[in-house]
């Protein structure tokens, strides 16, 4: 490990210009000299410090993130990036060790590609004028979120913190890229795994449960819960802890079953949970929300994790059909749309049955016709280009200047195989809608809000978002956002529980407010938070023999306080 001092020069305007030995983040391993100037602190967390800067050789600007090196430990943030290649992946260009002010004190330094917005910050802009972003724009950066994780998790990789702050967005071409891979890890079958990870608003069920076995399917989730939330303006899930954010994910889905529970960690053999019944997604969401919008996050957010949609399967739902339209390839600032399209091999080795619904029915012609001369000379078949259709933007507050300028289209190689399988499956996307809800979430018009009410929001953290990230590590923060009420059609649900028939307006009711709510509403509250910390105190027993050290992060885990449920439930029991 070469450990950088870090040579100071002064430029001939007067700025200061570092030059460090770095190591290349791909291919070669043959360290070269880097130099940089203009550096400025633009973000800082737990995981170290963000900076902006310029690569005096080429005027490039970069993000170099900094984070304190365990000598203990391989850094995985490392190891993993130097293994990813995606054009929505944010790219290492170098990395180099430096010292720090104390004494065997080394810091890895990560030099990434700069993209200065996230979609975090996006969406809080429109949300400052009570408006989400439009419809096109959300279609646009979801597709790209879930090619990232198709091809991340086809690797084995899962990122375990996928949130709003984490998707870095270049405003003038909509180029989305996911970042800060401080929280991922390859998952191997019987490896057992952290549970305490993920931002909360975004995590899984079974991590709530305790999972240690969990799959990929917790980033599914996740982007779940970030698409439901780019719908509605507001996190669909705002709890404050651990039980609370069950009991806001209760109050949509339902109540999980018996099996359902089993299926999301098995040691939860037994549990006392309230029974409450699902609330239908049509009332969780505004009325104009596309009903393949509504039909996409119900299969997302599954209690399931097996029953989740594979984020490929995702990039071809019905949803996303707008995208693959023959048409106009701009963008409303006259900008060529950002590649869609460009899949490589490996890609579309993924699932090869979903290819004739990802490409377009263009490109697939072009596939099918280039595959087959290709394959008579024994060459490849180019898979597809980029945008295909435009991008409108829907509803005021929309910004996209900048002067239209031409973007390349790329082009990635595909097997004639692949091509000509395009062409036999029949041409245009195919893909069948389910209705409006999915099975486990249809049901009756007057389905269930929720009869138990959520804990006060803790303040949620305005933290720069930076471009690397603000929550690699042990990820257990709430990851900033807009605290609100989760349901937001305000549609009056009814629910039977525990003998009695509670009705309550999604939209209205105060569920922030401990006096404002029925003596039934306070009984089924204790009665979750009890069955959670029984089942709870159950998990940390099991965790505890397991005795894994898997990473610092495992180490944090265990010396965080746990959330004090009796004091939750003095509280609860005093308003009886």
């Amino acid at each position: 490990m070469l450990i950088n001092r870090g040579s100071l020069l002064e430029g001939r305007d007067g700025s200061k210009i570092t030059t460090v030995v770095a190591t290349p983040g791909q291919g070669t391993d043959r360290v070269q000299e880097v130099s940089y100037t203009d550096t400025k602190v633009i973000g800082n967390g737990s995981f170290g410090v963000v900076f902006q800067a310029k690569l005096c050789d080429t005027g490039e600007l970069v993000a170099i993130k900094k984070v304190l090196q365990d000598r203990r430990f391989k850094n995985r943030e490392l190891q993993i990036m130097r293994r990813l290649e995606h054009c929505n992946i944010v790219k290492l260009l170098y990395f180099f060790y430096s010292s720090g002010e104390k004494r065997d004190e080394v810091f890895l330094n990560l030099v990434l590609e700069y993209i200065p917005e996230t979609v975090y910050k996006v969406a809080r802009q429109y949300a400052k004028t009570k408006q989400t972003i439009p419809i096109n724009f959300i279609r646009l950066y979801m597709y790209q979120l879930f090619r990232s994780l198709a091809y991340i998790h086809s690797l084995g990789i899962c990122h375990r913190d996928i949130k709003p702050q984490n998707l870095l967005l270049d405003p003038e071409t909509a180029v989305l890229k996911l970042c800060d891979f401080g929280s991922a890890k390859q998952l191997l079958h019987g490896e057992p795994n952290v549970s305490y990870i993920c931002s909360r608003y975004y995590r899984a069920p079974e991590l709530i449960f305790g999972a240690i076995n969990y799959t990929t399917k917790i980033d599914v989730w996740s982007a779940g819960c970030v698409l439901a939330e780019l719908l509605l303006g507001q996190p669909i899930f705002p709890g404050d802890s651990g039980v609370d954010q069950l009991v806001e994910v209760i109050k949509v889905l339902g109540t999980p079953t018996r099996e359902q529970i089993r299926e999301m960690n098995p040691n939860y053999t037994e549990f006392k949970f309230p029974q409450i019944k699902s609330h239908p997604w049509q009332k969780v969401f505004r009325i104009r929300t596309p009903t393949e919008a509504i039909n996409l996050v119900s299969q997302l957010l599954e209690y399931t994790p097996s029953a989740r949609i594979t984020p490929l399967k995702a990039c071809a739902h019905p949803f996303f059909d707008e995208l693959r339209m023959e048409g106009n390839h701009t963008l409303p600032n006259g900008r060529d749309m950002p590649p869609l399209f460009n899949f490589t091999e490996h890609e579309l080795s993924i699932q090869p049955s979903l290819v004739p619904q990802l490409l377009p029915k263009h490109l697939q012609n072009a596939a099918h016709t280039t595959g087959a001369n290709r394959a008579s000379a024994g060459g490849a078949a180019p898979a597809a280009a980029s945008g295909s259709t435009s991008v409108s933007s829907t509803g005021s507050g929309a910004s996209a200047d900048g002067a239209a300028q031409s973007q390349q289209q790329q082009q990635a190689p595909a097997s004639a195989a692949v091509g000509a399988a395009s062409a036999v499956a029949g041409g245009a996307p195919n893909v069948g809608v389910q209705g409006n809800n999915s099975s486990s979430n249809s049901g009756n018009a007057t389905a269930v809000a929720s009869a138990v009410a959520s804990a006060p929001n803790a303040q949620q953290s305005n933290a720069p978002a930076t471009v690397a990230g603000g929550g690699g590590g042990g990820g257990g923060g709430s990851g900033g956002g807009v605290a609100a009420a989760a349901t937001a059609a305000g549609a009056i649900a009814t629910s039977n529980a525990g003998g009695a028939n509670i009705t309550v307006e999604s939209h209205l009711c105060n569920s922030h407010n401990p006096s404002s709510l029925t003596k039934t509403q306070r009984k089924i509250r204790s009665q979750t938070a009890q069955a959670y910390q029984d089942q709870k105190q159950k998990q940390d027993q099991i965790q505890v023999q397991q005795d894994e050290i898997e990473t610092p992060i495992a180490t944090i885990y265990r010396s965080r306080p746990k959330p004090n449920f009796d004091s939750l439930r003095g509280q609860v029991a005093t308003q009886n």
